[in-house]
């Protein structure tokens, strides 16, 4: 079964679309198991294949700290037909990554996220034409006055994409604001990542933007040339592939606050 969930899962990365390129590169398996299932452990929620839990590579059992996380990996399995597809499978592969790459280094997860408010997606803003400024203006300004009155983060916005170094104190006061807790420290980093922005993983953690919101503040640009340009067809696939691991993550969030 070890095996069995290192191809599916793949090698815990943080990166949830490497994690699809690792575990795509070989034939699928079949499935080998009636069904899975959730019992309760010591510290958490157990996801079972026939009855045994599922380990990770090393030999990690997956133990989800909300039951309704655990269900969810669980329907998973339970949805996979004769073989075993993991593009359908983003909860499993987020889990292994928490189990295997995140438990025990919260604090240097932490540290990748917080590289990314020196140069946050939010900060870098089109100098024209106008119609876009007030789009990226409509979307990320909200975020970053919430930033500074709440986090008491004041960050430095650029036009263009010339570096700006930002001020240290900022960067200090948002990362104090990230989770200390393995499972939402890797779903931040997961969201910060598809999205190009710490802040907008914040904002979605806080409950200042849903996820449709956040992922429409992440997409401001790509929007609007898609729609003086057109759609293209590559790049509208690579975008839905990375909607799914953030949805996923995104519920992951949800599903922690709601049990807390």
């Amino acid at each position: 079964m070890r095996e069995l969930f290192d191809e599916v899962a793949g090698k815990s990365p943080l990166d949830p679309q490497e994690a699809v390129r690792r575990t795509t590169r070989g034939p699928q398996r079949k499935r080998f198991y009636a069904g899975a299932g959730v019992a309760e452990g010591k510290s958490g929620f157990l996801v079972t294949l026939d009855g045994k839990p599922i380990k990770t590579p090393s030999g990690h059992q997956v133990m989800a700290p909300a039951r309704s996380i655990a269900h969810a990996i669980a329907a998973e399995w339970n949805a996979q037909g004769d073989t075993i597809n993991p593009l359908t499978m983003p909860l499993t592969r987020f889990a292994n990554s928490v189990v295997e790459g995140v438990t025990g280094k919260v604090d240097a997860v932490a540290d990748d996220i917080a590289k990314y408010l020196g140069s946050d997606l939010l900060f870098y803003r089109a100098g024209h034409p106008e119609a876009l400024v007030a789009r990226e203006a409509a979307h990320w300004d909200p975020i970053l006055f919430w930033a500074a009155d709440t986090l008491g983060a004041h960050f430095i916005l650029a036009e263009g994409l010339v570096h700006v170094r930002q001020p240290d104190s900022a960067v200090a006061a948002a990362r104090a604001a990230l989770p200390s807790d393995a499972w939402s420290i890797a779903a931040m980093h997961v969201v910060t990542t598809l999205t190009g922005s710490a802040l907008l993983a914040l904002a979605l953690l806080r409950g200042v933007l849903d996820q449709d919101q956040v992922w429409a503040a992440a997409h401001v640009d790509e929007d609007w040339n898609i729609e003086k340009w057109g759609v293209d067809e590559e790049v509208a696939a690579r975008r839905a592939a990375r909607l799914v691991d953030f949805r996923a993550v995104a519920g992951i969030l949800k599903a922690l606050d709601q049990s807390a």
